[in-house]
């Protein structure tokens, strides 16, 4: 085996993907947003979905040093098959039902599937977090001179929630809204010792990424939230913070993200504290 983890894997498809041949790339692409899915998903299906031949998807597995499909297939299987613990008995219920049919067409039915869906994906996200990177946007929020906040669409919510926690502590913070297309005057300010945290999800909005763009040409450091190492967000930022939402009905939650930036703010105001904590012992000392 090439890789002793999946995320090493995708670290190295991230790392060579801009080198891959078109239809290589959609493969990676397919791989990495379906990474939960890999399990079970045959050769035929990636090819299907990325509209390639199955020997393009043999060719993408040798690329990165696996024998062939079935062994980078091999990677996923030995990943997933210790984290997935057996469902509590209530919510086994639950599932056999909504795979039946019966929880369909009323309203407890359907926000019972929302949740299920949401708990799994919270599941995956606590077994997938990158504490390294984690470590570093925290590091990142506290050694910025001001932060930028910026979240379009459907990244709104978490970009407005994030604001609204970081007001709550001494920082400059400044929410990049873009109320009536002002977003390049909102973001002229930024200079170097900034962060600008940029969230988007796929299909990525285009004006984060323009604000990012301006970001990087002033000198800023960017912390990137979204969902795929492959996003044109996370090139160019300094830490980049990969969370996977749950999908049903073909709507696609934010419970993830909302806990990712809670939990950023908490780990940010645990070291403001210690920080003052140290000021407060030092003077004590000085006097």
């Amino acid at each position: 085996m090439p890789y002793d983890s999946v995320e090493s894997f995708l670290a190295a498809v991230a790392a060579q993907y801009g080198a891959l041949p078109k239809r290589l790339k959609a493969v990676a692409k397919h791989i990495e947003t379906n990474r939960s899915r890999m399990v079970v998903t045959r050769i035929t299906d990636i090819a299907r979905a990325c509209e390639v031949q199955p020997s393009a998807v043999t060719r993408f597995a040798q690329r990165f040093g696996f024998s062939g499909y079935a062994e980078l297939q091999e990677l996923f299987r030995a990943a997933f098959s210790e984290k997935n613990a057996p469902a509590a008995s209530y919510a086994r219920r639950i599932r056999d039902m909504v795979d039946a049919g019966r929880l369909r067409g009323d309203p407890g039915g359907t926000m019972r599937q929302l949740l299920l869906a949401n708990q799994g994906a919270l599941e995956e996200f606590a077994l997938q977090l990158d504490d390294r990177a984690l470590k570093q946007a925290v590091a990142l929020l506290h050694d910025a001179a001001e932060v930028y906040v910026v979240g379009v669409r459907r990244a709104l919510p978490p970009a407005a929630y994030l604001v609204y926690l970081l007001q709550h502590t001494a920082m400059r913070v400044h929410h990049v809204s873009g109320l009536g297309g002002t977003f390049q005057g909102e973001m002229r300010s930024i200079r170097k010792g900034d962060l600008l945290v940029a969230l988007s999800f796929a299909p990525y909005g285009k004006e984060t990424r323009a604000c990012a763009r301006i970001a990087r040409s002033r000198g800023a450091r960017i912390l990137a939230i979204t969902d795929s190492a492959l996003s044109p967000l996370a090139e160019g930022a300094a830490v980049t913070l990969l969370v996977k939402e749950a999908s049903a009905f073909s709507f696609r939650s934010l419970s993830s993200t909302m806990l990712l930036c809670q939990g950023l703010f908490i780990a940010l105001a645990s070291r403001l504290e210690l920080d003052l904590e140290q000021s407060h012992e030092q003077g004590a000392v000085d006097d």
